[in-house]
């Protein structure tokens, strides 16, 4: 069963600036739905800070930009998630 939106919006609003989430941390079993949820956003949730679960980034450069001024820790292209991803049980 996919979690409510706002339970997906309010879980991407806890994560802090500096550590990022993955899709399937912010919905277990429905990643992708996570993302649909996340599509239609602006900048009033901090959508760049969640990326896949291999630490890449779906929107490219233009993510990679705003995770690196937050001082998120990158190995090339993508989020050292060992280093930089927040406990999904944290925004739970």
């Amino acid at each position: 069963m996919a979690l409510a939106a706002d339970t997906i919006l309010d879980r991407v609003r806890r994560v802090p600036a500096g550590l990022v989430t993955t899709y399937g941390d912010l919905s277990p079993g429905a990643p992708r739905h996570a993302g649909r949820v996340l599509a239609g956003v602006g900048d009033t949730v901090p959508w760049w800070r969640v990326v896949r679960a291999d630490g890449s980034a779906p929107k490219g450069d233009r993510q990679l930009a705003r995770l690196r001024a937050e001082g998120v820790t990158l190995r090339g292209a993508r989020v050292d998630l060992r280093d930089a991803r927040i406990d999904p049980e944290a925004i739970r």
